[in-house]
């Protein structure tokens, strides 16, 4: 055998222990780009990732380690965010303007994190700009291990349906509306996985607009992730004469119960099981309508798809089916979101049940009322505001200001509840206790329904209501199978609470989800550190990390992206294969 053979096996020996010992790598390549695109019937600029709106999959499993490599081809800085994927000791991946530096213009930068403890159905998309208004997003899986099991029968397959509203202007129209003091207005419609509505109505919709058309097979049953991907608007989700089985909702499995609609806000995912039980020879409606408007002046803000039987012979047809019927009533619609509760007999992505962790008999170490209130006019701009702070991004992201000394790039003093004074512009931070546990009240005094979403981990739904928050109302507390999720609706005029257990170091984002209210102000960070920070609980700035503000002088040219941030484990990967190479040349 010639020696560069017998080598060959010793280095694939090696490889294979290296690739299968360790958790193991996914890996992809985002080139993010403008391209034209109609999905209204109107020619316009969207965001797309390697040429497709939406964009692809990330598909991973419970502690894999995720590399996405960011080729930003747009014309203007780009930060790409992962919302409800518990990055664990790394804020440095987070992609939101207080953790990371942006990546400028025709730049590469790679993403790597571990996808610890997680399952479930999630969304990635652009967080700078106004970006989300115009596309960048795609699902987000995480899989169980093979090792534990689902709480339900192995489907057949698995969908995944984004829907979202959508304006014909683009992103850039739409922030400079904002910035000049003007609402969004109504969106032009909702389009369902990036294209418009089947023509169900002549009247509503154009002819010509290329819509969704999902095939199934007779009698099968399937997994299907649902993500609101959209902007500001609500959204009830249905299936002709089809019941949808809530199942999960991001990375909690659900007591299982059927709905026949089902609302979902802005920034929210569910996955339901749905089979395919009907005998009739013909296609399904998949309608996706605004929610809590005026149903008569919002109908055409509605997105239909097709379910195609693979027998089918015949178009969908007749009326839509019919939302709930009490679309005017939000007392009423706020049972759905207080009947859904985790199911803590099933396993998540530990073989230990999600209901063993009693997180109602834990003491609150600390309590912030959030208040959101309708845009005000600060220093002449209009704004948005929690407890009549509207934030402002430093410069010099926050745990990056910390590890170089960079003095005022911060405040530790965001207030605990709502203060009565002029609101102001600031970048004021929440000083979190590490390991403490978080009372957190987010009191909707706006007009509209609102979502509100923390990054780096789940919190416990554990109350909801109208009025105005009061300690009177811990009584009614959910404090045993409360829902844990990142991203939480409330309601105009009420209010929800949540609890957290603060034991993820970093700086995390605190924010409204509906967009017009974030880039207007309507958020603000958790600094969580460890005063005993020994290196084990938190991950130390990646060798790519970008510098900007008071740092820009660090900054050198375009790194080796795709190589500088992948870790210990992928360059010995990357030297073994190398030295494979020369000594395989060597020897020849």
């Amino acid at each position: 055998m010639a020696p560069w053979v017998s080598l060959f096996f010793i280095y694939l020996a090696l490889l294979s222990g290296l690739c299968f010992a360790a958790d193991p790598f996914v890996f992809y390549d985002f080139k993010v780009s403008y391209i034209t695109a109609s999905p209204l019937g109107v020619p316009q600029q969207v965001i797309a990732i390697n040429g497709n709106f939406p964009g692809p999959p990330i598909n991973a499993t419970t502690n894999n380690n995720v590399v996405v490599n960011v080729k930003n081809e747009l014309d203007e800085n780009l930060l790409l965010t992962w919302p409800g994927i518990q990055m664990r000791r790394d804020s440095w991946e987070d992609g939101v303007l207080g953790t990371n530096c942006p990546i400028p213009p025709k730049w590469n930068y790679t993403y790597q994190f571990q996808v610890k403890d997680q399952i479930g159905s999630f969304f990635y998309f652009p967080s700078l700009n106004f970006q989300r208004a115009s596309g960048g997003f795609g699902p987000f899986i995480l899989n169980n291990r093979d090792i534990i099991a689902i709480p339900f029968p192995k489907p057949d397959g698995d969908i995944v349906i984004l829907i979202g509203d959508w304006y014909t202007r683009n992103h850039t129209a739409l922030r400079a509306d904002l910035d000049s003091g003007k609402d969004l207005g109504m969106p032009d419609g909702v389009l369902i996985n990036g294209k418009g509505p089947y023509r169900y109505n002549t009247t509503l919709v154009p002819d010509g607009i290329k819509y969704e058309s999902i095939q199934v097979d007779p009698g099968k049953t399937y997994r299907v992730r649902v993500h609101n991907v959209g902007i500001s608007t609500s959204l009830n989700f249905r299936i002709q004469n089809h019941t949808m089985l809530l199942v999960e909702t991001e990375g909690y499995y659900t007591i299982q119960q059927n709905f026949s609609t089902f609302d979902i806000h802005v920034g929210q995912s569910y996955s339901f099981l749905v089979t395919m039980n009907q005998n009739i020879s013909s296609d399904f409606y998949i309608v996706a309508s605004a929610r809590f408007v005026n149903e008569s002046v919002w109908q055409r803000v509605t997105g239909v798809a097709i379910l195609h039987y693979s027998d089918s012979t015949r178009p969908a047809s007749g009326p839509l089916p019919d939302v709930s019927a009490d679309i005017y009533n939000s007392w009423s619609a706020m049972t759905q979101p207080r009947s859904i509760k985790v199911n803590t007999t099933a396993s998540g992505a530990r073989p230990n049940p999600q209901g063993s962790y009693h997180y109602g008999q834990i003491n609150v170490t600390d309590t912030y009322i959030l208040q959101s209130l309708p845009p005000v006019s600060i220093d002449g701009k209009f704004r948005t505001t929690f407890n009549g702070i509207s934030f402002v991004n430093p410069d010099t992201p926050i745990r990056l200001a910390d590890q170089h000394n960079v003095k005022g790039a911060y405040k530790l003093d965001f207030p605990t509840k709502p203060l009565n004074r002029t609101p102001r512009v600031d970048t004021s931070v929440i000083n979190a206790t590490y390991k403490g546990f978080i009372e957190v009240i987010l009191q909707n005094n706006d007009t509209k329904l609102q979502s509100f979403h923390m990054d780096g981990y789940s919190f416990w739904v554990v109350g909801m209501d109208f009025g105005n928050w009061t300690e009177s109302d811990r009584s009614s507390y959910n404090k045993w199978d409360a829902i844990s999720r990142s991203t939480v609706e409330v309601y105009p005029g009420g209010w929800t609470a949540i609890l957290a257990s603060l034991d993820n170091v970093g700086v995390w984002n605190l924010r409204a989800e509906n967009l017009d209210r974030w880039y207007l102000g309507q958020e603000t960070y958790m600094r969580i550190i460890n005063p005993e920070e020994n290196g084990d609980t938190e991950f130390a700035a990646p060798n790519n990390v970008l510098f900007c503000g008071a740092l820009k002088s660090l900054q050198k040219d375009q790194p080796s992206a795709a190589i500088s941030n992948l870790g210990g484990r992928f360059k010995v990967f990357f030297t073994l294969i190398v030295g494979l190479f020369a000594s395989i040349f060597t020897l020849s």
